[in-house]
């Protein structure tokens, strides 16, 4: 059974011969090797180059494309200094006032770098191993894109005082979301990621009112496109799960803070689900053993529509030994666990 086999087996639950391994790396992959996260991020090359060797070296099942969480908001106009560590700083915001919210431009992805970079990674990646592997593209979701172009604390605000000024941004920003996960579809991504963070933080009253129903709208037109999706939502989802049920991802992210065994049961059996134990206290600073022994319990919980990684980014300067500790490669601790169906 091939990688890409692998995952699509388990996401229509059918038999496969052992759990997914898809950990999330970025500035870990850089490094691995020997380069600077600055350089993952803005280097289509350099992004393609660390994950085809991460995804070789511990044996995991998918690539992917996620590397910062700003290339759509460039293509907005945003600018940012991009430190040789760490993701880019906004220079200020495009959304200053409410006049604003209307004014965002439909993006033509070709003529926009950071963007039109992320389609030749998915290529390169594509042409490189898609045969055997899901590739991964990624997009963000239409909240969190909202709050990179406004800012976090305004973004929350203009939900409760104004939320029509959200609205009216989000059509905007939805179109071209949709059009940049249609334009790594077409480069070979055979997955799209929809990372949609600041959903956590709004309470599930806002998340039913606000956000699902956009998200709905995107999942269905990447669908649409040809591809099945992930959606991301980091952090403490455990009051909105049940309802990012409805979105119709095939795929969920559940972090560190969310029990699986919770997870599944308010999203039902026929939701994959994907994580999760704690990336920094046990993956980063814990020992081989206690991330195998993390792992196994995650196995034990998340039922058949299970694909294992940590609950969010590995994170730089974790031992290579702990990785290994948890995907299927040499030095693997849960073989045997792993094999599990």
């Amino acid at each position: 059974m091939t990688p890409k086999e692998r995952v699509y087996a388990t996401l229509q639950g059918k038999p496969r011969d052992r759990v997914p391994v898809t950990p999330i790396f970025m500035a870990w992959a850089a490094h691995y090797i020997g380069r600077a996260y600055r350089d993952f991020y803005l280097d289509p090359a350099v992004l393609s180059e660390a994950q085809q060797a991460v995804t070789e070296a511990f044996g995991v099942d998918q690539i992917s494309a996620i590397s910062d969480p700003w290339r759509e908001t460039e293509g907005y106009g945003m600018k940012f200094d991009y430190p040789p560590e760490g993701v880019g700083r906004p220079l200020g915001h495009v959304i200053q006032e409410a006049a604003d919210a209307g004014r965002l431009p439909r993006l033509d992805i070709a003529t926009c770098p950071r963007m039109q970079h992320r389609v030749q990674s998915v290529a390169a990646m594509s042409a490189s191993v898609g045969r055997t592997h899901s590739v991964l593209g990624w997009i963000e979701g239409p909240l969190a894109e909202y709050v990179d172009l406004r800012g976090m604390q305004e973004a929350m605000m203009d939900l409760l005082d104004r939320p029509e000024m959200f609205m009216v941004a989000a059509r905007t920003i939805l179109a071209n979301a949709l059009a940049f996960a249609r334009a790594q579809i077409k480069a070979g991504a055979d997955m799209i990621g929809v990372g949609d963070a600041a959903a956590s933080l709004v309470g599930p009253e806002l998340y039913v009112r606000y956000v699902l129903p956009l998200q709905q709208e995107l999942i269905a037109g990447i669908h649409e496109a040809g591809a099945a999706v992930k959606l991301h939502i980091c952090g403490n989802i455990r009051a909105i799960i049940s309802d990012m049920a409805r979105t119709g991802a095939e795929v969920i992210d559940v972090d560190w803070m969310v029990p699986l065994d919770l997870a599944r049961a308010a999203v039902g059996d026929e939701v994959t689900l994907c994580g999760n134990f704690d990336p920094s206290a046990i993956l980063l600073s814990g020992s081989s053993q206690q991330v195998a022994q993390a792992a196994r319990h995650c196995i034990e919980r998340g039922g058949d529509r299970f694909i294992l990684m940590p609950g969010c980014e590995v994170p730089p300067g974790t031992p290579e030994a702990n990785i290994r500790a948890f995907c299927p490669s040499q030095g693997c601790l849960i073989t045997e666990d792993l094999k599990k169906s």
